[in-house]
């Protein structure tokens, strides 16, 4: 890819890792290399066994994986969990240095920000070292300003209805 831009997926709406997923398929198809490095998930998801099936030409790579809610745990908890990514970061940055794919997706990179488990500053080193054939997109809620600012395109999802509102738990397939 000659030109590479900054895509961010943000807002309060459902659909942001979805995006961010349809995306890479397309780009797979298309003959490119797909890298999505998810933060903060640990549970089993579809779009892990659907990747699988691509021969290598989507990967993804789980980064401060957890089964709990940034939320619910303790101190001691969000500081092992700072100390490990900030080890895990360093696969991101070999991935960016070594331009070892088309398109580099930081999924819910903006929860990472918001739990303080890397600063803005961080963030937005990644996005500068970025090379320029290389497509980047970022997920999450409340993107901060200085991201904004180094995008190319930004879509925020807005939630006008949601069926989880009336008690609908996230369904195998759907949003899992």
């Amino acid at each position: 890819m000659d030109k590479g831009y900054v895509q961010v997926y943000t807002g309060d709406g459902k659909g942001k890792t979805t995006a961010a997923l349809g995306l890479g398929l397309r780009a797979a198809g298309g003959g490119f290399k797909v890298i999505m490095f998810q933060f903060l998930k640990g549970a089993h998801s579809g779009e892990l066994d659907s990747v699988s099936c691509l021969g290598g030409s989507f990967q993804i790579i789980r980064l401060a994986e957890t089964r709990k809610f940034f939320g619910s745990m303790d101190e001691s908890e969000k500081e092992e969990l700072r100390k490990r990514l900030q080890t895990e970061l360093e696969q991101v940055k070999a991935v960016i240095s070594a331009e070892s794919c088309d398109i580099l997706i930081l999924d819910e990179i903006m929860a990472v920000l918001h739990g303080k488990l890397l600063t803005v500053e961080e963030v937005c080193s990644l996005i500068d070292a970025r090379p320029a054939g290389m497509e980047l997109i970022l997920t999450g809620r409340a993107a901060p300003p200085a991201i904004l600012a180094r995008a190319d395109l930004v879509t925020e999802m807005r939630c006008i209805k949601h069926y989880m509102d009336a008690g609908v738990n996230a369904r195998q397939g759907i949003e899992k």
